[in-house]
């Protein structure tokens, strides 16, 4: 195995509260409605703009895209915990010469605003968002960019993700994929899709690339 592959929200990073925060602002501020972190949930595949564009009743999009960027970066620090574990698994495999990407639905912008704030800005090897690709997870478009850069053979690498869309993206790129649940805010609690392994904690990831 060279190169190992995660998704970011609910994978690498808890900011599930501050996409939810963000977006209710935008749909209460532009549309006067409250939507439910659920409704919310159903809505992801596109980036936050695809989202917005697609769900979003009044006409001005760019400025509630523009709000979203302002909600998310002003409540990021706030909302989403440095996560020590996470920080430690990444040196750790950096360490022992695995290349890592990211595959996310994010757009880059708000991506880059989490690297920068979880200062994750120079661990990975290639980062494909949600701007990099005409179709989003579940396609594997996203995940087959990343090893074509990495210039990985599928077999050579592993996809994390935590929702069925990761796992099937992963799937149909003919990726081992692994289901994850180690963070308090996951997508998925029952993945309909099964992953070639599901892993609940960091400990027992480390435990199975160590053999």
């Amino acid at each position: 195995m060279k190169a190992i592959l995660f998704d970011f929200d609910g994978t690498l990073a808890d900011t599930l509260p501050v996409c939810f925060y963000a977006f209710q602002a935008v749909f209460k501020e532009y549309d006067n409605r409250e939507v439910t972190s659920d409704e919310i949930k159903a809505m992801f595949g596109p980036s936050e703009t695809g989202i917005i564009k697609e769900n979003l009743r009044n006409e001005n999009i760019e400025e509630a895209i523009e709000l979203y960027y302002q909600k998310y970066s002003e409540k990021h620090t706030e909302l989403v915990i440095d996560n020590k574990e996470i920080n430690n698994l990444l040196s750790l495999l950096k360490r022992e010469g695995y290349k890592l990407g990211i595959v996310n639905g994010k757009a880059k912008r708000s991506l880059l605003i989490s690297l920068k704030s979880l200062n994750m800005n120079d661990i990975f090897d290639v980062i494909i968002t949600g701007d990099d690709v005409e179709n989003p997870k579940p396609h594997a478009e996203g995940v087959i960019q990343a090893l074509e850069k990495l210039e990985i053979k599928n077999s050579e690498a592993i996809f994390l993700g935590d929702s069925d869309a990761d796992i099937t993206a992963g799937k149909q790129a003919k990726v081992h994929t692994i289901g994850v649940q180690w963070l308090p805010n996951y997508q998925t609690i029952e993945f309909s899709v099964q992953p070639n392994q599901m892993i609940n904690n960091i400990e027992d990831f480390i435990k199975s690339i160590s053999y």
